[in-house]
């Protein structure tokens, strides 16, 4: 791969040059995790040889112990993600249900959630359409993730958020419940083959909403895109210019349709269709508990904490983990079978 990306016309496909220094650079991190994995196992050992000797302290070794197991933990997940699109980007739309003001204020706390998540893990992320709400919260919001592995990740996110709690909008303090859903689709500019026919494609402009003043954008620079065959409906707004949302819109367009052929494929194989769960109102994936106590419980893993402010946080990576690997006992019964 190195040799392929010093050859003189290397950039002249600008996608495909970045798709493959991105492929090297995961491999480099893959390599250089095996080398720390090495280096710490030979720590532990000589650590123990000096505790059995008096010249260490448990301490040192707990804490050299458990940067070993958090190494062969992310070796483990690597491991895990194999599918080719795991190690793209992702593309996350976030979308509040019945419910008004109130589940629109649960999105935004997700929103919340999942960009504090990103900044633990060192990657970034880019709004491609953003629309507030009326009163608070937010109507919908599509972002991409960028960083190794994004996809593969963020996929155990997918699903239907519930939220119970006492709500801050309701003078009487009664319990509500909310619900918001999340999509997400692997985001990539070359390994996505889809032909799109713009035969196929409705094409609207329409002025990008804003906070007014001087700041308001005064041309349609927004644009919808609706596909027909499947009725999938995509917008951007983000940006000034009609052309730079046009093209971010018909990414997010190809993502969904790849994600559709992807289903596709896995309903002609039966693959994991005991464990496949509707995007639904009803069929919720996790809840967060407010109130009367406090407890975040994935229904799927049945991985459970009471530190929902943690979560809230940010803190998913152990809900992601158990779905993971909850996801592989499942392959491997499949193949079993």
């Amino acid at each position: 791969m190195r040799q392929a990306s010093a050859v003189p016309d290397f950039w002249n496909d600008n996608a495909a040059a970045s798709s493959l220094l991105k492929k090297i650079s995961i491999l480099e991190k893959e390599i250089k995790l095996w080398e720390e994995l090495n280096t710490a196992q030979g720590d532990v050992e000589v650590l123990l040889e000096f505790a059995e000797a008096g010249e260490s302290s448990l301490e040192e070794v707990d804490g050299e112990l458990n940067q070993f197991v958090e190494t062969i933990e992310e070796l483990e997940l690597k491991m895990i993600l194999g599918d080719p699109q795991d190690t793209q980007d992702a593309i996350i739309t976030i979308h509040p249900g019945a419910g008004g003001t109130e589940s629109q204020d649960w999105a935004e706390m997700l929103y919340r959630m999942y960009t504090r998540w990103i900044e633990r893990k060192g990657f970034k992320k880019e709004i491609m359409d953003y629309q507030p709400g009326d009163e608070a919260g937010i109507k919908d919001i599509t972002m991409e993730v960028k960083g190794d592995y994004a996809y593969g990740l963020l996929k155990a996110e997918a699903g239907v958020h519930r939220l119970v709690r006492i709500s801050p909008f309701d003078s009487n303090s009664r319990r509500h419940t909310s619900f918001v859903s999340v999509f997400v689709y692997p985001s990539s500019e070359e390994e996505i083959e889809i032909e799109i026919d713009q035969g196929d494609l409705r094409i609207d402009t329409y002025r990008a909403s804003g906070a007014g003043g001087q700041h308001v954008n005064k041309t349609d620079s927004a644009i919808r895109i609706t596909h027909i065959p499947t009725g999938i409906v995509v917008q951007c707004q983000n940006e000034r210019s009609q052309h730079k949302n046009k093209a971010s819109a018909l990414k997010v367009l190809k993502a969904r349709l790849y994600q559709v052929e992807v289903e596709k494929e896995k309903e002609a194989r039966k693959d994991l269709e005991d464990t496949k769960m509707d995007i639904a109102w009803g069929s919720q994936i996790r809840s967060y508990v407010f109130h009367p106590y406090n407890m975040v419980k994935d229904h799927r893993t049945k991985e459970e904490t009471g530190n929902i402010s943690a979560v809230m946080d940010g803190d998913l990576d152990k809900f992601i983990r158990a779905f993971l690997m909850n996801q592989l006992g499942d392959t491997v019964e499949e193949q079993e079978a």
